[in-house]
């Protein structure tokens, strides 16, 4: 005897805080206005009066299709810890009543075969299929989240507020004395089966004028290397190549080939899982593959370079690989004490990805000592690595995180963890604030010329590749600031570091 099937949502109840009651809303109205029309719901009351309009747009919210073949990128997800915390990410938001929590995969999966029968999956779909009686949604929790959030960035705001920015007048804005030239090649490496694709910029051999050369154009042997983020590409990141090569360094942008936007249009059209826990190691390897081709010739370079100098920048995760190199030490017993806890003050959306490498973080320290300095704009840190590793860090590394960055906030993220590297070393560590700064916005393609960023970069750059060795770079008091988005060094107003795990 076949068990019997399963209920599938039959009603949506909003749960407004401090009213103390539910808005309902019958999923069979959303189907036909007739429904709606004749049915006996909040949202049906509404409709009424208003002439339909409420029902309408909420309807067409409802029963747009999602513009992604989800079911596939779910099937392909089963399994990933980075799903496990979109999950995890979503039932803070709401409950399915009569359904255990966490939500599991399979669910989702049962939801999204059924509705793909009838043709494209809408969010109307997947709630008609899931297993339960009805879905609620916590109005309340998503206000605690938004108030977690902004408080995540309050800090910032504050010392954005109370230090004046650093001045945009200098020759580190400016471009340099060199042409540059752009290639593409692709090198063998021993950790990947597939050759990995390379974007080099690199200057001319001689000047462009006769212009005595300053500390923003005297890098004539250096050698560069910029880590894109995740599901990024190199092109977004030229611009602060081309600003460095015209002030003579030679820059190289690896195309890492688990996380790239090739990738993730893979992932979207269902063709390949989300990116797996092992990138958190194999991103370093290809930085590091890039410096021993160098060193080997392999990069046909105009100019010889130090490879046993090298300079490293990265965003987002490719932030997170440029600290990696530098000596900072991914661990994974923050996340297994943290992951799971929805309702930690300095939970953000980039723990839905740091989450994701509880699995490979202690097999991923990987520091390569040919690397003497980095910048790291806007990387996902406070849950990944061991602050206390940064006493071991052999590389000086300069943060930099968006005043208005959402995605991986300036508090838990940035100030936090700063505070307690520099705290715990003096190795010249130091973290500079963007105002107006967000996540995405600190990027620059060769059209923008290097963006806010050009200056700050070639300034930290230039004084790692000046100062004597064993001594950390002294970046200079002005001079590398932005007109557009101001810039302040905050290093040395950080607050104590609070005790919080």
């Amino acid at each position: 005897m076949a068990p019997p099937a399963a209920r599938s949502i039959e009603t949506i109840r909003l749960r407004l805080p401090l009213l103390e009651t539910d808005f309902l809303i019958r999923v069979s109205e959303l189907r036909s206005p007739a429904a709606l029309l004749a049915g006996d719901s909040d949202l049906a009351e509404l409709d009424r009066a208003t002439n339909g309009v409420i029902g309408q747009k909420l309807k067409a919210v409802l029963q747009s299709n999602l513009p992604l073949e989800l079911k596939a990128v779910l099937l392909n997800a089963n399994g990933s810890p980075l799903l496990e915390q979109v999950l995890l990410l979503v039932g803070a938001l709401g409950d399915i009543d009569d359904l255990p929590e966490p939500i599991e995969p399979a669910q989702f999966h049962r939801a999204l075969e059924l509705a793909a029968a009838k043709g494209g999956i809408s969010l109307l779909d997947v709630l008609e299929n899931l297993p339960g009686e009805s879905v609620t949604v916590e109005l309340g929790r998503l206000g605690y989240s938004l108030q977690r959030f902004r408080a995540q960035r309050r800090q910032a705001e504050q010392l954005i507020a109370a230090l004046p920015a650093v001045s945009s007048n200098g020759p580190w804005l400016e471009a340099g004395r060199f042409t540059s030239a752009r290639r593409e090649l692709k090198i063998d490496v021993a950790h990947r089966p597939e050759p990995l694709a390379v974007v080099i910029w690199e200057s001319s051999a001689s000047a462009t004028t006769a212009t005595t050369p300053t500390a923003a154009t005297t890098a004539t042997d250096r050698l560069v290397v910029i880590s894109h983020g995740l599901w990024d590409d190199p092109r977004n990141f030229e611009g602060w190549a081309g600003h460095l090569a015209s002030h003579g360094y030679t820059v190289v942008l690896p195309r890492h080939p688990g996380s790239d936007q090739s990738q993730q249009r893979a992932m979207l059209s269902g063709k390949q899982p989300p990116p797996k826990p092992a990138e958190l190691a194999l991103r370093p390897k290809d930085v590091s593959a890039v410096i021993d081709a160098a060193a080997q010739g392999q990069l046909n370079l105009r100019r010889p370079v130090n490879t046993k100098a090298v300079l490293v920048a990265g965003h987002s995760w490719g932030a997170t690989t440029a600290l990696q190199l530098a000596g900072a030490r991914p661990t994974a017993s923050r996340m297994e004490q943290l992951c799971e806890d929805l309702r930690h003050p300095w939970r953000n959306l980039s723990w839905v990805l740091q989450c994701n490498f509880v699995g490979s973080a202690d097999s991923a320290a990987l520091a390569d000592p040919r690397v003497v300095a980095a910048v790291a704009v806007s990387p996902p840190m406070r849950l990944l690595f061991d602050i206390d590793s940064a006493r071991g860090m052999g590389a000086a590394v300069l943060v930099v995180s968006g005043g208005s960055d959402w995605v991986v906030p300036p508090g838990p993220e940035a100030i936090e963890p700063m505070a307690r590297v520099i705290s715990a070393t003096s190795e010249g560590h130091r973290l500079v604030l963007v105002e107006g700064g967000t996540h995405f916005n600190l990027r620059s393609s060769l059209a923008n010329g290097g963006g806010p960023l050009r200056g700050l970069i070639l300034a930290w750059f230039s004084a790692a590749s000046q100062a004597p060795a064993g001594s950390p770079p002294q970046l200079p008091p002005d001079g590398w600031g932005s007109s557009t988005m101001p810039l302040r060094d905050v290093t040395k107003h950080l607050p104590e570091p609070a005790n919080q795990p």
